[in-house]
């Protein structure tokens, strides 16, 4: 068996790329379906006051579920109150992976490419190389 050519690597990189790409588009719009179809749904449960139905071996069951969401511009105003109320447990701090590879980057270059002492042993840093696949200008 011939060992695959550079070339034909990249075809099926490319090919495996766009097809993903091709599937993503497709999840976005049975997902948009997925949601119509259950709103309508919905409507019809509740216009004929049917809460649960079975129908070809599945159970359908009207729900409702309560959710809430900080409005644009007041999350921080809402962890501060939350704090202050005694619910502080609910808030739970994150960093980016993206930001974080960013600055421990950033802070390797300004220590001479060497992981500053004091992040040793608080992040694992590792390479992994890839390629990345991009219209060509010609």
């Amino acid at each position: 068996m011939m060992p695959e050519t550079m070339f034909e690597l990249a075809d099926r990189l490319k090919a495996l790329r766009d097809r993903k790409a091709d599937l993503e588009e497709q999840l976005k719009r049975l997902q948009s379906e997925i949601e119509e179809t259950s709103n309508r749904l919905v409507h019809c449960m509740t216009e004929t006051e049917t809460p649960n139905f079975t129908h070809a071996g599945s159970m359908f069951i009207l729900t409702t579920n309560t959710r809430a969401s900080a409005p644009a511009g007041r999350k921080d105003a809402l962890y501060d109150t939350l704090r202050s109320e005694g619910f502080g447990d609910l808030i739970y701090e994150t960093v980016n992976a993206n930001s974080l590879s960013a600055f421990v980057r950033e802070q390797i270059t300004e220590n001479y490419d060497k992981l500053p002492e004091w992040l040793d042993g608080l992040v694992t840093v590792f390479e992994k190389t890839t390629v990345n696949v991009r219209k060509s200008s010609r």
